[in-house]
């Protein structure tokens, strides 16, 4: 006798790119997936990939790892083939992708040069769409879809620089992407997570600057060394029950995004 697979995302295929070690918010969201009945394949480049192969031998259930190198055209052509070959289509996908070389992110704002930005821009940011129009081609007929990862994008940051700027215009592609694929049900959303300590923000400068604004003024308590409630969020918005959501920003800070200034000292 066979069973069929049980979950909130049982049946669904996801594609989770940005997993390079086990503390980042998309292995998380990968084995929240897992968990919850999906099939998942990850994505690396080379650079990254033994890593990332080894993240992937860590989940409920080991899976593959694809190519995918977002500054590459080709690439996702590649990857939009080898997954009509594997699956004959794609339920969602997570852009977990994000780089700023360091000019874009240390020393004064006004300093960075056009190349640093532009590959910033990029990696963090255009790849988004790029990302959208795989899911676009491979998607069902009763639709899809897209996640990517966000920070608080609602003011200057005493850190972050032109990634800061990457994520405001990220906020507003979401909204494009969400327009333009809403007719064809593909829902497309972000989730705002606060400040984590994964291998991402080791190359953020002064990185406590906004752990410690977080553990100042979030009612709820924010643990920057647990991204599973961000991994939570995301496989919830893959799941039919966000059916009706889409070019939003959902945020997951514990409700830092929600305060106007550091909360009182308790008496």
């Amino acid at each position: 006798m066979t069973h069929e697979p049980s979950g909130l995302l049982a049946g669904k295929r996801l594609l989770v790119t940005g997993v390079v070690t086990t503390d980042s918010i998309a292995f998380h969201a990968a084995s929240t997936a897992q968990r919850q009945g999906a099939e998942v394949l990850l994505t690396s480049f080379d650079r990254d990939r033994e890593r990332t192969e080894e993240a992937a031998e860590k989940l409920p259930a080991a899976t593959e790892v694809l190519q995918l190198d977002v500054t590459e055209e080709a690439d996702f052509e590649r990857l939009q083939g080898e997954l009509r070959d594997r699956w004959g289509g794609l339920d969602g996908t997570l852009h977990a992708v994000a780089f700023a070389p360091r000019a874009a992110l240390a020393g004064g704002f006004l300093d960075a040069g056009l190349d640093a930005v532009q590959k910033a821009f990029a990696t963090s940011t255009y790849s988004y769409a790029a990302l959208a129009r795989v899911l676009v081609e491979l998607a069902p007929p009763e639709g899809g879809s897209i996640v990517g990862l966000d920070f608080d994008a609602g003011g200057a940051w005493p850190v972050y620089n032109w990634m800061g700027v990457c994520k405001t215009a990220l906020q507003s592609v979401n909204r494009y992407v969400a327009r333009d694929l809403g007719p064809r049900r593909i829902r497309s959303n972000l989730v705002a997570a606060g400040p984590l300590h994964t291998r991402a923000a080791g190359g953020i400068p002064d990185f406590e600057l906004l752990t410690g604004a977080y553990e100042r003024r979030a009612p709820l308590a924010w643990d920057p060394t647990d991204a599973a409630p961000v991994g939570d969020t995301v496989a919830f918005l893959f799941s039919d029950l966000a059916r009706a959501i889409t070019g939003e920003v959902i945020h997951v800070d514990g409700g830092y995004n929600a305060m106007a200034a550091d909360l009182a000292p308790e008496r």
